[in-house]
């Protein structure tokens, strides 16, 4: 069997890395198409060096371009390749353009596409990825679904054929590479953040960043925080802060440059909870112990909140939720067992 894999942003990079291991056991060939939709080092290439994912055999560097441009030009090369290569299965990862681009091409050319974290939903059109997610599902083949909540949306849509409940790839990456983290990681060592209390932020999202007042707003209350603030900077964020002139903000809060996979879990490991927007880091903080303070209307990890673990929270109540939260008692196991690469490896073998 044959797969090509279309990868291009940092969430996706730690999800194949175990996910190709199981490929590779279970004697599937797999071909990777790097679209460079995250092109600093940090962002990318340092993925496959510290989690041992097999280098992409094409990197199309495509990347800085509105959501139409990059995804067209995407499509373009990868449709290129999937001609030469002709595999048997495409296989996508998420909701980014690299996902949206691969599944429309792999469905143009009847290929099968196999979707890994199908099933997500914010039920929130504006934002691109959930476009993105919808739109992959309903083109995909099999659907692996991370959780039961995600095979609940999807049946909501009418979608269950190929649909199977794998648990999250996620999971099996932080059971893989903590260990490895806390033996080879400097990270608070480096930032004089040994046995020290901390908030760790992240704020990506065109919602936050694109709006002036919200950026400012998000900026200027993680500045008046109980607890120092570590803030691994996204380029695209930092950007938006020095044009909008936000940068005096900037002097209250410990921004760094963006963090290998291997440090940012030390740092989710060890702070006081997390402030974020991403999707990912919601659920690595629920999955490593961590309170989690998300920083929009709403979220595509709704378990997480449900339980008690995750707060969707605005800007000017973040201090006010911080210093009254209180640690749930129970934490049930919402993500599989750490074997979700296995099972796709199996399921894609018996398809």
């Amino acid at each position: 069997m044959k797969i090509v894999t279309i990868l291009g942003a940092r969430p996706q990079f730690i999800k194949a890395s175990v996910v190709s291991c199981a490929f590779q056991n279970a004697g599937i060939e797999e071909i990777i198409i790097h679209t460079g939709q995250h092109f600093d080092r940090t962002m990318s290439d340092i993925f496959f060096q510290d989690l041992d994912l097999p280098q992409p055999k094409y990197h199309l560097n495509i990347h800085s371009l509105n959501h139409g441009a990059m995804t067209g030009r995407m499509m373009e090369k990868i449709e290129e390749i999937l001609l030469q290569i002709k595999p048997d299965w495409v296989c996508v990862y998420g909701d980014t353009n690299s996902t949206i681009a691969g599944a429309l091409v792999a469905a143009k050319l009847q290929i099968p596409i196999s979707h890994i974290e199908a099933g997500l939903r914010s039920y929130n059109r504006e934002m691109p990825e959930e476009i993105n997610r919808v739109v992959t599902d309903r083109l995909s083949q099999l659907l692996f679904a991370p959780t039961p909540l995600a095979v609940q949306c999807l049946a909501k849509e009418g979608i269950f054929q190929g649909v199977h409940l794998v648990g999250d790839v996620m999971m099996d990456a932080i059971l893989t590479y903590l260990t490895k983290a806390q033996q080879t990681s400097q990270i608070l060592e480096k930032l004089d953040l040994v046995n020290q209390k901390f908030y760790l932020a992240t704020i990506h999202r065109p919602s936050n960043t694109d709006n002036c007042d919200r950026l400012q707003n998000i900026l200027e209350n993680l500045s008046h925080l109980n607890y120092p603030v570590v803030f691994p900077m996204h380029p695209r964020t930092l950007a938006k802060v020095q044009q909008q002139e936000m940068t005096r903000y900037l002097e209250a809060i410990q921004v760094i440059p963006p963090v290998s996979y291997l440090d940012m879990l030390i740092l989710e490991k060890n702070c006081q909870a997390v402030l974020t927007d991403s999707g990912g880091m919601q659920k690595e903080a629920y999955i490593l112990g961590r309170p989690c303070f998300t920083l929009r209307d709403e979220t595509e990890w709704q378990e997480t909140v449900e339980v008690g673990w995750n707060h969707l929270v605005k800007p000017e109540n973040l201090y006010q939720s911080l210093t009254n939260f209180s640690t749930p008692i129970h934490a049930p196991q919402l993500y599989g067992e750490g074997d979700a690469a296995i099972r796709i490896a199996d399921i894609l073998l018996a398809a």
